[in-house]
């Protein structure tokens, strides 16, 4: 993607793509502690959380989940409806936002169908880099049920959906490192 300069400095984003429960807000928060300049976090989870409460769980204009077979077992499919849907098209655009005025930003996303295009559209005068997020499944659905905030088989649904398709700058594994070893690990890969 292209450079697009304000004000004499490089606006930069980086964007975590992973499974929910991977660590991305983790990596995030750590990332935002070693860098040199200051990078706004901006979690894919803060834009959930703004829906009304009816939306979040099985209402058919929010988010509602199928059971379905999936890696022997049973996953939650994800159905996302037109106003779950607009606020995560609100959030891409709220993340060009930020940039334009010269926010270098850390996004983390679960980037599911039409989100990558999305956003190789809306962020193409900007300096974005990719960095994929990776757990195996048995780590992912750990966290899951530790966390005690996520449905569980989502993870299991996700898992082979979030990555699809996807070339990365960085890809990273959480299961064999901490977040602080891969927010450095990002620092040095991306020249942070």
């Amino acid at each position: 993607m292209k450079n697009r300069y304000l004000h004499g400095s490089m606006t930069r984003i980086i964007l975590l793509n992973g499974v929910g429960s991977a660590g991305k807000s983790s990596i995030a928060r750590a990332l935002q502690d070693i860098t040199a300049v200051p990078y706004l976090h901006v979690p894919m989870d803060s834009f959930l959380d703004m829906l009304p409460a009816r939306y979040g769980e099985n209402h058919p204009d929010g988010f509602s989940f199928t059971p379905v077979e999936g890696h022997g077992g049973i996953a939650l499919q994800i159905n996302t409806g037109e106003v779950a849907a607009k606020a995560l098209r609100g959030m891409r655009r709220a993340v060009v936002a930020l940039a334009g005025q010269g926010n270098n930003l850390i996004v983390d996303d679960v980037m599911l169908d039409d989100t990558w295009p999305d956003y190789q559209t809306l962020l193409a005068p900007y300096d974005v880099s990719l960095v994929g997020v990776f757990a195996p499944l048995a780590v992912l659905e750990e966290r899951e049920r530790q966390r005690g905030d996520r449905m569980i088989g989502l993870a299991r649904w996700q898992y082979d959906r979030v990555h699809q398709g996807m070339v990365y700058d960085l890809e990273i594994d959480t299961s064999t490192a901490t977040p602080e070893a891969c927010a450095r690990k990002i620092r040095q890969a991306l020249g942070l």
